[in-house]
């Protein structure tokens, strides 16, 4: 079963992802991870890829498409995979539908978890991180013991700059431009599913694993 995830950022398509990853004992893949994986292990792809990051260029389309594809024919991917944070774009989609044209393949879901963008924000800004270990939690959802304190660590819980209203708006305005696209592109390929992602985590995953099939 071949699967991608949409939704904008802080929609929680990354955690469905994981789950659904477990429940269908398929790999989860983000290109963040095939990225540091390439990148760790010296791989021509890699130290291309590095070139452009360290440079603050964003990877070229072939590059990021090489690396994926070569990551979907491990054996590990026999049975199908979950993809997070890829396509972003149309041509990333086109290419990878016709990547896997050629392998006589093709993606069987492209689940659209589904939030209005006040609830994205609101959800966002209520994050809170622990620099110094990395726990993550949220003011209403899953609060620290004591305010603004880690629970690990003991250290001071910040707001960070990626999830402050202003930054959260930004990028949910280049969704908008860039990813929102892929919507109608996976619905004209007939394998767009949507779920309403407002709704309780275990909720939401209830509803995908009743369109994957459970």
């Amino acid at each position: 079963m071949k699967i991608i995830m949409l939704g904008a950022p802080g929609a929680g398509k990354g955690t469905q992802a994981k789950k659904i990853a477990a429940k269908y004992g398929i790999p989860h893949i983000s290109t963040g991870d095939i990225f540091r994986a390439n990148i760790k292990n010296g791989t021509e792809l890699g130290l291309k890829a590095k070139s452009y990051m360290d440079a603050g260029g964003l990877v070229p389309d072939e590059i990021t498409i090489g690396m994926l594809l070569d990551r979907i024919h491990q054996a590990d991917c026999e049975n199908g995979y979950v993809l997070d944070g890829f396509p972003r774009t149309i041509p990333q989609a086109e290419s990878l539908t016709e990547a896997l044209k050629k392998n006589g393949e093709s993606i069987d879901f492209a689940v659209n978890v589904d939030v209005p963008d006040e609830n994205i924000i609101s959800r966002m800004s209520g994050r809170r991180a622990c620099l110094n270990c990395g726990a993550t939690y949220h003011i209403v959802y899953n609060a620290p013991k004591k305010e603004g304190v880690c629970d690990a660590c003991g250290q001071e819980l910040v707001l960070r700059e990626d999830d402050k209203p202003k930054t959260v708006k930004k990028r949910l305005d280049v969704y908008h431009d860039q990813t929102q696209p892929l919507i109608d592109y996976y619905k004209k390929e007939g394998v767009l599913a949507e779920v309403d992602g407002t709704k309780d985590m275990e909720e939401v995953f209830q509803n995908i694993a009743a369109i994957l099939g459970a």
